[in-house]
C-alpha cells in the first residue's frame, strides 16, 4: 500500500533543538530520502520533516525547461504546499531555527520558495540544484541578503546540467547570500559524502545557536 502524507522523522518533542524540512526529487519518497540521506547523518538534537508530493512530482517538466502556464501552475501549488507544512512544523516548534533543505527537484523547489519571498528559513541547502525555467522566464527575485546557502552539482549530471548550477549561484550569489557552491567532478545523480558532512555541519550549527559556518571539508 503506498505512503500517504509526510514522515517525520529524528528528535521530536520537546528534546529537539533545530528543525530540517528535506524535499524529496522526482519520482522519489520521503522514505527514500530517510534511506538515503537521513540515515547517514548525526544529527542529535533536529526534528526532521519530510513533505511527499501526491503525484509523486513536484512538477513536471524538467527544471532547466521554459516556464509554461501548466508548470506555473504545478509548481505554485507545490510551493503553496510546501510553506504551509513549514509554517505548520514551525508552529509546533516555535523559535527553533530550521534548514530547508532537498534534493534534485526538491532542491529546485526549496530554491524556489527562498526565491519567492516566503517566510526564510536560518539556511538552505539545494543539493544538485538550480532555478525552474530559463534565463528569460518571469521568476520570483525576492530571496533574503546574508541567507546561508549551500548549493551543489555534479559536472555530469543528467538532470541538472553545469550550466543550470552556475546560473543558480550567479542568482544566489548577485542576492547577497553567504553562498557555498560546490560542483563535484563525475559525481552520479546522488547525495555524496561532502554533502552529507555539510548537511551535518549545518544542523550542528543550528542546534548549537551559531550561525551556520559553512565550513565542511569537501
Amino acid at each position: 500500500m503506498a505512503q500517504t502524507g509526510p514522515l517525520r522523522r529524528g528528535t521530536l518533542g520537546p528534546k529537539a533543538k533545530a528543525l530540517c524540512v528535506f524535499v524529496h526529487g522526482r519520482s522519489q519518497s520521503p522514505e527514500e530520502m530517510e534511506s538515503h540521506v537521513l540515515a547517514r547523518l548525526d544529527a542529535p538534537g533536529v526534528a526532521f520533516h519530510l513533505p511527499r508530493a501526491e503525484r509523486g512530482a513536484w512538477y513536471d517538466a524538467k527544471a532547466v525547461d521554459p516556464l509554461v502556464p501548466e508548470c506555473r501552475a504545478q509548481l505554485a501549488a507545490s510551493l503553496t504546499q510546501l510553506g504551509a507544512e513549514i509554517a505548520a512544523f514551525r508552529a509546533e516548534y516555535p523559535g527553533l531555527p530550521l534548514l530547508l533543505a532537498g534534493f534534485s527537484q526538491g532542491a529546485c523547489l526549496s530554491l524556489e520558495y527562498a526565491f519567492s519571498g516566503a517566510p526564510a528559513p536560518e539556511a538552505l541547502a539545494a543539493l544538485t540544484g538550480c532555478r525552474v525555467g530559463t534565463p528569460g522566464c518571469a521568476r520570483d527575485d525576492a530571496l533574503p541578503r546574508g541567507l546561508p546557502v549551500y548549493l551543489t552539482g555534479g559536472d555530469a549530471d543528467p538532470w541538472i546540467p553545469v550550466h543550470a548550477f552556475a546560473e543558480a549561484a550567479q542568482a544566489l550569489g548577485m542576492r547577497g547570500t553567504r553562498l557555498r557552491a560546490d560542483l563535484f567532478p563525475g559525481r552520479a545523480h546522488e547525495v555524496a559524502g561532502a554533502e552529507i558532512a555539510m548537511l551535518g555541519s549545518l544542523l550542528a550549527d543550528l542546534v548549537a545557536g551559531r550561525p551556520p559556518a559553512l565550513a565542511a571539508p569537501r
